[in-house]
C-alpha cells in the first residue's frame, strides 16, 4: 500500500498496527481489505508506525480487525472503541454484549444520539427497546468484523441514520478470502465461558468467492445464576470484476441474555447493595423471600430482588449491494436490505411492588391477586417487539477534474410493534428465563407504528490547491410516521395517562443540513483540518414508552406536540492538527493528534415521567418537551511514542464540558438545570496502552481512567471516578505447525487489579436519586485459533 493512500489516526487503539483514515467510506473499507493468506493477517510482527491522516476534513478513525480482536476475541465493535479519546463505554460483561445495561457517550452525546451502520445498512439508534435497528454484534459476528469507523462530531453525509446528532459509528464485515481456508477459534475462561467460532472460505472460483461461518457463545453471569448465550450465522458472497462488485450478505442471530437489575441510590443513604442478584433458579428461596401477600422485605425498599429478567432477540438481516463501474471516473452503488426482528424483554418479579397492585386491580377488581397470578406472589411482565423493515440506498460518485462529487438517496420503510403483556407465574410450574411466556392474563397495551424515511445528500470535494482541499455539501432528512394502538389500556392501567394512548401522524422535514470542511497539508507530515456540520435527530417512533410522542399522556398532548415540538438539532465545529515525527535515540517516533470542538445542541427533548423513572416497573405516560439547549466544548489529545520496534506507549487524554443552558418546568415546579453539567458524561478521561513485542509474543497493558460523573440533572448527586487495567498476551504456537496453519493464542485478563465501584450511572431524575451498575470482577480468558 502506497504511503500517500495509507492513512492512520494518531490515536491508534492498542498502538499495535496502524489505524486507517480515509476520504470516504469506500476508501476506508479498502484500507481494511483482508489478507489473501490468513497466516499473514494474524502474524505477530513488529510494532508498526502510526501514520497521520491525510484525507478527511474532520476527526475520524478506523479501527481494524486485528486491533479489535486483540482487546478480547469476540468483543462488541462498540466496546473496542473505548480506548479512543472522547469515548465512554460501559457494560456488565467483558464483551459488551449485554444491551440492557450498556452505556455509551461520545463527546457528551448519548448512544441514542449517534448514528450506526453495518456495511452501510442502518442499525437504528441502539435503544434497548429497539424499534428501528439492532446492535452491531447482532448484525455481524465479531470475528467477521473487518473494521469499525468512528467519526466523532461530524459523520459522513451519506450515513443512513436519523439519529446522528453527535457523530457516526460504521461497522464493516470482512470479505471472503482469496484462498480456501477453514478457521477455528475457541475461547474459554471465567464463569464457565465458552465461545466457539467456525468459518469456511471457499477461495476464488472465477470472479467469485464466499464464506459461511457460525458462532456459539455461552457465559455465566458473575453475580447470579444466569447464562448469556446464543447462536449466530453469517454468509457472504462477492463477485468482483471490471464491470463492478456484487456483494450478498446474510446474518441470523438468536440470543438470550440475563439482564441485571441496577442498584437504586437515594440522597442521604447510608448503604446500598453492590449488586441485586436474582433468586432464579432457587424457586423455594424466591417463595420464602416474599410475605404471604407477595410483599418484599421493607428494609430493601426499591432494591428488592426479582426472580429473573432477560432479553430474547431473534434477528434476520440481509442485503444485496452492487457497485457499478460506469467509467474510470464514475461509480454507482445500489444496495437493498431487509431486517426482521422478533424479540421480548422479560421480568419475573413480585406482585406487591412499584404500583403493581393498583394496575392489576384495574383488570381484576376485588380479587385475590396472588391467586390470579399463579399463587406464587410473582408475575411475569413482557415487552414484545417486532421490527419489519426494508430499504434501498443509491450513491453516485464522479471525479470531474479537481472535483469529487457524490449524491445519493436513502429510503426505508419500517413497521414496528411493541406489546406489553403480563403472565402468571405458577407456584406449581414456575417459568424459566430461557423460554418465551405464553397465554397472557393481561395485554396492557399494543402499539404499531409505520415509519417512512427519506434522506438525500449532495457534496463536492474540491482540490483547491495541491495542499488545500475544500469540501461542501448538505443532506435532507424527511420522516413520515403514523402510530396506532390496536390494544388500548384500560383507564388507570397507565400511570399519569387517560384511557386512550395517542394515535396519529407526525411528519418531519428538514431540507437543508449543511456541512463545510477544509484540509490543509502544512507538510508531508503535518496537517490541519476544520469542519462545521449541522445535524438533526428525528423523533423516536416507538409506542412502548420513553422519549416518543406516541407515549404521551393524551391525544391532546400528542396533537400539541405534533404542532409545536421541534426535533433536536446540533451544530458541530471542530478543528485539529495531525503530525508525525521520527527521531534518533531511545524515542524513535511520535505520532500525535489534537482536536478541539464546540457544539451547539438545541431543542433538547426531555422525558418527564409521572413515575419514578428508575424504580417503576409499570411505566407511565411521560411529558415530552423541548427544554432548551446545551453547549459543549472539548479537547482530544492523543499520541503514540515509539521506542524502536519493540515497545510503544499510546495515550489519549480528553476533556469535555457539556452544560445545560436552561431551566425547565416539571408541572409548576422549576427544575434548576441552567449551568449544570450533562449527567453521565465525565469531564476527564485518560486511556493508555503499553505494548511490548518480543518476537513470537506480544504483551499489552491497557489502562482506563474515567472521571467523576454527575448522576442527576441538577448535579446534586454524583458517582466517583474509576481506574481499570486490562492485560493481554498473545503469540504463535509453533509446536503445532505441520498439521495446522497459523496456530496462535491470546490470553486476556480484565479488571486486572480487581477494582470495585460504580461502572455506569443510569440517569432518570432531576435530583435525589439515580441508579448504578457495578464494575465486574477480575476475569480471565484464553483463546486458541488455527487455520486449516
Amino acid at each position: 500500500m502506497k504511503t500517500n493512500l495509507k492513512v492512520a489516526a494518531a490515536c491508534a487503539a492498542l498502538a499495535l498496527t496502524p489505524l486507517a483514515l480515509a476520504d470516504n467510506v469506500a476508501a476506508a473499507v479498502a484500507e481494511m481489505a483482508p489478507a489473501a493468506d490468513p497466516a499473514e493477517a494474524a502474524a505477530v510482527g513488529p510494532i508498526a508506525t502510526v501514520e497521520i491522516a491525510t484525507r478527511r476534513t474532520r476527526s475520524s478513525v478506523a479501527l481494524k480487525q486485528d486491533e479489535i480482536q486483540k482487546i478480547l476475541p469476540g468483543i462488541n465493535p462498540l466496546k473496542a472503541l473505548q480506548t479512543l479519546p472522547g469515548v465512554n463505554f460501559q457494560t456488565a460483561d467483558p464483551w459488551g454484549n449485554n444491551e440492557q445495561n450498556l452505556s455509551l457517550t461520545v463527546h457528551g452525546f448519548s448512544g441514542q444520539q449517534l448514528g450506526y451502520t453495518m456495511d452501510g445498512v442502518p442499525l437504528g439508534d441502539q435503544q434497548y427497546g429497539n424499534y428501528n435497528g439492532l446492535s452491531p454484534q447482532r448484525a455481524v459476528i465479531s470475528e467477521n468484523v473487518r473494521g469499525v469507523v468512528l467519526s466523532s462530531g461530524a459523520g459522513d453525509l451519506a450515513t443512513a441514520s436519523t439519529s446522528n446528532l453527535g457523530g457516526t459509528i460504521e461497522t464493516f464485515s470482512s470479505d471472503p478470502l482469496a484462498s480456501r481456508n477453514v478457521a477455528v477459534q475457541q475461547t474459554v475462561g471465567s464463569y464457565q465461558t465458552s465461545r466457539t467460532f467456525l468459518r469456511y472460505d471457499s477461495g476464488k472460483f472465477g470472479d467469485s468467492r464466499a464464506y459461511i461461518s457460525a458462532l456459539h457463545h455461552e457465559a455465566h453471569a458473575w453475580d447470579f445464576e444466569g447464562r448469556q448465550g446464543g447462536n449466530q450465522l453469517n454468509a457472504k458472497f462477492v463477485n468482483d470484476n471490471a464491470s463492478g462488485k456484487l456483494t450478498l450478505f446474510l446474518n441470523y442471530s438468536d440470543k438470550i441474555e440475563p439482564n441485571e437489575d441496577s442498584t437504586v441510590h437515594v440522597a442521604g443513604e447510608t448503604s446500598a447493595p453492590y449488586t441485586r442478584p436474582f433468586t432464579y433458579p432457587d424457586f423455594a428461596k424466591a417463595l420464602a423471600y416474599l410475605s404471604p401477600t407477595g410483599a418484599t422485605p421493607a428494609a430493601e425498599g426499591n432494591n428488592y430482588r426479582n426472580y429473573y429478567s432477560d432479553a430474547q432477540r431473534e434477528d434476520w438481516l440481509g442485503y444485496a449491494r452492487y457497485e457499478w463501474n460506469l467509467s474510470d471516473s464514475m461509480t454507482w452503488m445500489n444496495q437493498v436490505y431487509y431486517h426482521y426482528d422478533n424479540g421480548v424483554g422479560v421480568v419475573a418479579g413480585p406482585i406487591g411492588v412499584a404500583g403493581l397492585p393498583a394496575l392489576f386491580a384495574v383488570y381484576y377488581p376485588n380479587q385475590n391477586l396472588k391467586q390470579v397470578f399463579g399463587n406464587s406472589g410473582y408475575a411475569t411482565r413482557t415487552t414484545e417487539y417486532q421490527i419489519n423493515r426494508a430499504g434501498v440506498q443509491s450513491i453516485l460518485r464522479a471525479e470531474l477534474g479537481e472535483h469529487k462529487v457524490q449524491g445519493g438517496l436513502w429510503f426505508e420503510h419500517n413497521e414496528s410493534q411493541a406489546y406489553r403483556r403480563w403472565y402468571a407465574l405458577d407456584v406449581n410450574n414456575p417459568s424459566s428465563p430461557y423460554d418465551r411466556p405464553s397465554n397472557p392474563l393481561i395485554t396492557q397495551y399494543g402499539s404499531e407504528i409505520e415509519n417512512k424515511v427519506v434522506q438525500l445528500h449532495l457534496q463536492d470535494e474540491w482540490q483547491f490547491r495541491p495542499d488545500v482541499v475544500l469540501q461542501a455539501g448538505f443532506k435532507s432528512s424527511l420522516q413520515f410516521a403514523h402510530g396506532d394502538f390496536p390494544v388500548q389500556p384500560k383507564l388507570g392501567a397507565i400511570a399519569g395517562g387517560s384511557k386512550a394512548l395517542p394515535v396519529g401522524d407526525i411528519d418531519t422535514k428538514k431540507w437543508f443540513l449543511p456541512q463545510l470542511g477544509a484540509r490543509w497539508d502544512l507538510s508531508a507530515r503535518d496537517q490541519v483540518f476544520v469542519n462545521v456540520q449541522k445535524n438533526m435527530r428525528q423523533f423516536v417512533t416507538y409506542g412502548g414508552g420513553g422519549a416518543s410522542p406516541w407515549s404521551l399522556a393524551s391525544q391532546q398532548a400528542f396533537d400539541l406536540f405534533a404542532k409545536e415540538a421541534k426535533p433536536e438539532t446540533s451544530v458541530t465545529f471542530e478543528a485539529g492538527l495531525r503530525g508525525s515525527r521520527n527521531f534518533d535515540g531511545v524515542v524513535t517516533g511520535l505520532d500525535g493528534q489534537v482536536s478541539v470542538y464546540h457544539v451547539n445542541f438545541k431543542n433538547r427533548l426531555l422525558t418527564i415521567s409521572p413515575t419514578p423513572v428508575i424504580s417503576s416497573i409499570i411505566g407511565g405516560n411521560p411529558v415530552l418537551a423541548n427544554v432548551g439547549s446545551v453547549k459543549t466544548d472539548g479537547v482530544d489529545l492523543s499520541g503514540t511514542l515509539h521506542f524502536g520496534r519493540r515497545f510503544s506507549l499510546y495515550n489519549a487524554l480528553s476533556y469535555n464540558r457539556s452544560q445545560y443552558d436552561d431551566n425547565y418546568l416539571n408541572g409548576a415546579t422549576t427544575v434548576p438545570t441552567s449551568g449544570k453539567n450533562v449527567p453521565g458524561s465525565p469531564e476527564w478521561m485518560d486511556k493508555f496502552v503499553a505494548t511490548l513485542n518480543l518476537g513470537q509474543t506480544e504483551v499489552s497493558l491497557q489502562g482506563e481512567y474515567v472521571g467523576k460523573r454527575y448522576a442527576t440533572y441538577t448535579n446534586d448527586l454524583s458517582v466517583p471516578s474509576y481506574f481499570l487495567l486490562n492485560l493481554a498476551v498473545g503469540g504463535k504456537l509453533p509446536f503445532l505447525d505441520g498439521w495446522v496453519k497459523n496456530a496462535r493464542y491470546r490470553a486476556t485478563v480484565t479488571n486486572l487489579a480487581d477494582r470495585m465501584g460504580s461502572l455506569n450511572v443510569v440517569v432518570g431524575a432531576a435530583d435525589k436519586t439515580y441508579n448504578t451498575f457495578p464494575i465486574p470482577p477480575r476475569q480471565g480468558f484464553l483463546t486458541v485459533m488455527a487455520d486449516f
